[in-house]
């Protein structure tokens, strides 16, 4: 077991690894640099009339040293990080990107996490009534509703829920705080005034995600029902709750469990167009600024953080894949 865990730690480190030198690397992509955002920003403001010479734009690109090579500007990158835990400055916020990546990843990770637990929470028992009463009347239900969940986009959600809240409730489900509470300190009354608004984002985000999974249970446990294991146990008369939860669940969540790594960067990435319609407080609007403005070191460390959280919880589903399965211990 521990050297299994040890293995997939090791892996987990060099994904990171790889996945800072990609991140970089795709940043650098798009042509120009932030530079070439600024120029273009203030020829647009003087209506064409101001000439920028091309020495002021190599002064001001040396600089912000983007006229190093680009392993240069990502081992002094990755170096800080590492080191000082620092992830560069925000050439349009004028702030450190470490300060605004503290500021929104922690409302990020609370509507994932809840839309995680969501999803799990009906998911699981929804998938295994399904594959029970295979057919019935709540079968048939619930496959209805998977199929919209799946077919209809999130943001779409979003909107429909904003118009039936603000035309029939007089409530503008927008933010995850109220108006009095949006700049006050962290206390009780503000945690629980966020508990309020964050149900509504997180089942926005959670639906696709639920209808996916319910079909993935559902499935699973069908095709362990039909084993001739689980007749044996039932003709060694275990009653059928027993022999339920004993077996076949247990064999069905094997693919269940591993979803969490491809689940949670799903409810991560659909948080960017949520967010925005929304107005939540989190860092898709921020993340999608820094690309359109290449403001660089605020988007390379958005998006390596939010991939640092995708390989845990992919690590996450190894562990609870070793739980429930003693032959990938094994391997």
């Amino acid at each position: 077991m521990w050297r299994y865990l040890f293995r997939r730690f090791l892996s987990m480190i060099f994904t990171v690894w790889v996945i800072s030198l990609l991140v970089f690397a795709i940043i650098q992509l798009p042509p120009g640099d932030y530079v070439t955002t600024l120029v273009n920003q203030l020829v647009a403001t003087s209506s064409g009339s101001t000439t920028i010479s091309s020495e002021y734009i190599e002064q001001i690109r040396e600089s912000y040293g983007f006229n190093q090579p680009i392993y240069v500007q990502y081992f002094k990158w990755i170096g800080k990080i590492l080191t000082k835990g620092e992830f560069g400055y925000s050439f349009v916020y004028k702030r450190d990107a470490v300060v605004m990546i503290t500021e929104r990843l922690p409302m990020t990770f609370a509507l994932s996490f809840s839309s995680f637990i969501l999803v799990w929470v009906i998911a699981l028992p929804i998938g295994i009534y399904s594959a029970v009463r295979q057919y019935s009347l709540g079968d048939y239900i619930f496959s209805f509703i998977g199929f919209i969940g799946v077919a209809v986009p999130n943001f779409l959600l979003a909107l429909i829920l904003l118009f039936v809240t603000y035309k029939y409730f007089d409530q503008a489900m927008i933010g995850l705080f109220s108006q009095e509470y949006a700049s006050a300190p962290w206390s009780m009354a503000k945690l629980i005034d966020m508990l309020k608004h964050l149900w509504i984002p997180a089942l926005i985000l959670g639906l696709g995600g639920t209808a996916g999974l319910i079909r993935t249970m559902r499935a699973n446990l069908l095709d362990e029902l039909n084993k001739p294991y689980v007749e044996t146990a039932r003709s060694k008369g275990l009653s059928e709750a027993r022999l339920l939860w004993k077996y076949p669940v247990r064999h069905a969540m094997n693919p269940f469990v591993s979803t969490i790594g491809w689940t949670l960067p799903g409810l991560i990435s659909g948080d960017l167009i949520v967010s925005t319609v929304l107005n939540l407080p989190t860092s898709g609007p921020v993340l999608y600024n820094a690309l359109r403005a290449q403001d660089m070191y605020v988007a390379a460390g958005f998006i390596l953080m939010l991939t640092i959280l995708t390989v845990i919880g992919t690590f996450v589903s190894d562990i609870l894949l070793a739980v429930l399965d003693p032959r990938i211990r094994l391997q």
